[in-house]
This record gives C-alpha cells, structure tokens and sequence, in this order.
C-alpha cells in the first residue's frame, strides 16, 4: 500500500445490531439493555464517531452475517499504526460501544424526527370531538345453544 492511503482493514467493525436495545444478546447485540439505543443506523454511528474524533468509514453494501437484512455498518479506527490510541478516552472497542450508544439518543437527526412526532400527536388529540360515538355495545357474534 502507499503511505499515502489508509487500510481500513484493521479498523474495528461496528454494526448496529451491536447497540440495538431491540435485539437479544442471541440476535447479536454486544451491550447490557440499559446502556443501549433504540434501532441506531449507520449514519448516527459515523456522525458519533466523528464528535469523538474518531476516523470512521460507512460501509453500506456489507450485511450483518446472522441476519442479512441488517445492511450497513462502520469501521472505526481506535489506534494508530504504531499501536498508540487514537482519543485516550476510549481504551477498547467495548467500551467505544458504550459511548456510540450515550451518544446517539442526541443525535440531531433522532432529536428532529422526535419533536416532530409529538407535534404530530398532540395535534390530532386537541382537534377530534366526540360526536361520532355509537349505541351498539356488547360484543357480536353467533349465539350458543
């Protein structure tokens, strides 16, 4: 290789299955539930990457070998050439885990999409009326004999 190109080939791997706190250790998560996200994807693991100052590449055509359908991950690089780390905060990839998942609760992304969705919400709640109620109760059905 040039001096000049990186070999991400020895970056550490992260999927998102990893973080997950919707899948079981079984399913391949690597984290305790309390200390994971809800469904991360691969862009807010590259975005967290970067906030740690971290060089991270998104490799979208890779699949999660236990369940193909899981599309994406990132590699990550925690030490240089010569063995010293990268950001003396992050000592192993567990614990780069653990920081990716604090992290991306608070993605600005993730903080939109969640505003709008209790916008979304509260506006129809304040706009319905009880006017279209019915006088049939009970539950239907064929009677026994």
């Amino acid at each position: 290789m040039d001096s000049g190109t990186v070999n991400i080939k020895k970056w550490v791997v992260i999927y998102p299955v990893y973080i997950n706190s919707k899948k079981t250790v079984a399913e391949g998560r690597r984290i305790s539930v309390s200390k994971s996200c809800e469904n991360p994807n691969c862009i807010e693991i590259s975005d967290c990457c970067k906030h740690l100052k971290l060089p991270s590449a998104v490799e979208i055509d890779k699949a999660y070998p236990r369940d193909f359908m899981q599309v994406g991950r990132v590699r990550v690089q925690l030490k240089r050439e010569d063995g010293t780390l990268l950001n003396p905060a992050i000592t192993s990839r567990k614990h780069l885990l653990q920081k990716i998942a604090e992290l991306v609760p608070r993605h600005p992304e993730r903080v939109k999409k969640q505003e709008a969705q209790k916008a979304k919400k509260q506006e129809p709640q304040a706009t319905t009326s009880s006017s279209g109620t019915s006088s049939k109760s009970g539950k239907g059905g064929k009677k026994k004999r």
